[in-house]
């Protein structure tokens, strides 16, 4: 017999990195002993990698295992029948003490083509920066592939990037084939397909205990520019409060913000699972059936079938993201 659906948490996953920090567990409260935490991966269908239930009747049974049994009612109809039993979103919670390498995914067809993977378009919401923090998105100049090569091979890749400092609420949209990296100091929410695929083409000349340096992938990356893309990558948003405000939607994702200070209703009328992320202070979330607290640094992942719930909260900003 079925157990009947509810709002669902996961157990987080967490990745140790070369860049990696604490504020993780410091700030988010996850649970780990190391201090070079660089990600936390919220909800998971990578291969490998895939999520588990962290409360109620389905504890203990993952995401992959949700899918095959509850498939509609979980994903909503039309997307159960674009991906089946995979689920289409990653979020990730991101703490980069020091800098990330400098990098770009590939679109849907090179993954495809090369990896069996989906593309990896994305978004960043920054929760917290230290002061001087930034981002690296896109180039500062126009480029073309010829000028891009001389520039990494004479070693000068960064007197061609744009950096942009930041705080917290600054919002990007990543799509496949513009450069990008994560300055030291900051910590975001990344929402995106699922795909692990990343084209790593420079990483500050790091080397790790043995004196090795991780892997570039300059040869495949090369093809996976786009050289051409507008600067229109920072997201500009309304935040009127008990409203869902438009933030960046795309063909894989819809993400606004929604700022609760007193009782939300919401109504399903999406055919779609829907996400909420906590970003900043803790909000009530109930169903007919059953309720969920949802703290700064948790995910919720609610089901395609609950047409009608409720958001609670005194002060509480979430992200909330559907396909």
């Amino acid at each position: 017999m079925k157990v009947h659906l509810y709002p669902l948490k996961f157990q987080p996953i967490l990745k140790d990195k070369i860049w990696g920090g604490d504020k993780l567990r410091t700030l988010l409260h996850k649970d780990s002993a190391t201090s070079n935490v660089g990600e936390s991966w919220e909800i998971s269908d990578v291969e490998g990698d895939t999520s588990i239930v962290n409360n109620g009747a389905l504890k203990g049974q993952s995401l992959r295992q949700l899918l095959e049994t509850y498939q509609a009612d979980l994903l909503g109809a039309k997307h159960y029948n674009t991906f089946g039993n995979k689920f289409p979103l990653l979020i990730k919670f991101i703490d980069a003490k020091d800098d990330l390498s400098i990098q770009l995914h590939p679109n849907d067809e090179l993954s495809e083509k090369r990896h069996n993977s989906f593309g990896k378009t994305e978004m960043w919401y920054v929760m917290q920066a230290d002061k001087d923090a930034n981002l690296i998105v896109g180039f500062n100049q126009d480029m073309t592939p010829k000028k891009y090569l001389k520039h990494l091979e004479d070693k000068t890749l960064t007197d061609i990037l744009n950096f942009d400092k930041v705080k917290t609420g600054d919002t990007y949209f990543i799509e496949v084939g513009r450069v990008h990296a994560i300055g030291a100091g900051v910590l975001l929410a990344e929402i995106q397909q699922t795909s692990d695929i990343t084209y790593r083409v420079y990483d500050w000349d790091r080397v790790d205990a043995e004196g090795k340096g991780r892997e570039l992938h300059n040869e495949l990356a090369i093809d996976a520019f786009d050289f051409n893309m507008p600067d229109d990558f920072r997201v500009a948003y309304d935040t009127t409060e008990n409203r869902a405000n438009d933030m960046v939607s795309c063909p894989y994702f819809t993400t606004k913000l929604l700022h609760v200070t007193d009782a939300v209703l919401k109504i399903n009328t999406k055919d779609s699972f829907f996400i909420y992320i906590c970003v900043d202070g803790e909000a009530l979330i109930e169903t007919e059936h059953t309720s969920e607290f949802l703290k700064q640094g948790e995910t919720l992942l609610m089901p395609a079938s609950i047409e009608t719930y409720k958001i609670t909260s005194s002060n509480a900003k979430l992200l909330e993201v559907y396909v």
